[in-house]
């Protein structure tokens, strides 16, 4: 094992602990996975608790979804093809985030999308998270409806399903996770208040859009 599969192997297990220790998934829920740089790709296993993942769990596959290596009694999860979708529809696409947050789950639920203009942080980074329709979950017909995101977004809403989010690193891909159950948060509530009509001025809007370039966005 080479020194960037043995840093990234420990590195998905840091990330497993952020996304249990945060209540992003219950009992074995999600998964996480990132490329390596000869394309292929390490993933978590099917049926661990995200916050007890070691580094000799981690599966690894190729492109096409062929196992490598797996340390039995440990399998590669049956949802990793969606995963792998993104990384062939995207190269700048190096890891992948699916969790089951509770206020996004809820919105991918009632197969809402969140449209959120009223932070400068959310128009920078996330201002609309859409809502792949749903298919059943390890199917290739998921993978196909997540597909077309990949390339203005950086996470989405799985109807009835969860979230899920990407990016050029793990940390990356972690963090949009983090800022999509914010958003989803901050939605709520401010629906609840009455608050959710107020946005920034339209002018203020395209300012920022602008800006988004120059925060590699």
């Amino acid at each position: 094992m080479d020194k960037e599969e043995e840093v990234k192997r420990q590195e998905v297990c840091e990330i497993g602990m952020k996304v249990w220790q945060r209540g992003y998934v219950a009992a074995n829920d999600g998964n996480i996975s990132v490329r390596l740089s000869d394309n292929t790709v390490l993933c978590t296993p099917t049926g661990i608790s995200k916050g007890a993942l070691i580094p000799e769990m981690i599966c690894k596959v190729r492109l096409d979804g062929s196992v490598i290596s797996e340390n039995p009694p440990y399998k590669t999860s049956s949802e990793v093809k969606v995963h792998l979708r993104l990384y062939q529809e995207d190269s700048k696409v190096n890891a992948v985030v699916h969790a089951h947050p509770i206020y996004a789950t809820a919105f991918a639920i009632g197969g809402k999308e969140l449209v959120n203009k009223q932070m400068p942080e959310n128009v920078l980074a996330m201002p609309v998270i859409p809502v792949a329709p749903y298919a059943t979950p390890s199917t290739m017909q998921l993978a196909e409806n997540i597909a077309p995101f990949v390339h203005g977004h950086t996470g989405c809403l799985m109807e009835m399903h969860g979230a899920l989010s990407w990016g050029g690193s793990l940390l990356a891909a972690y963090q949009n996770m983090e800022r999509l159950e914010y958003t989803a948060q901050l939605t709520y509530l401010c629906e609840q208040l009455g608050f959710k009509s107020r946005q920034l001025p339209e002018d203020e809007i395209q300012k920022l859009i602008s800006m988004r370039p120059q925060y590699g966005l």
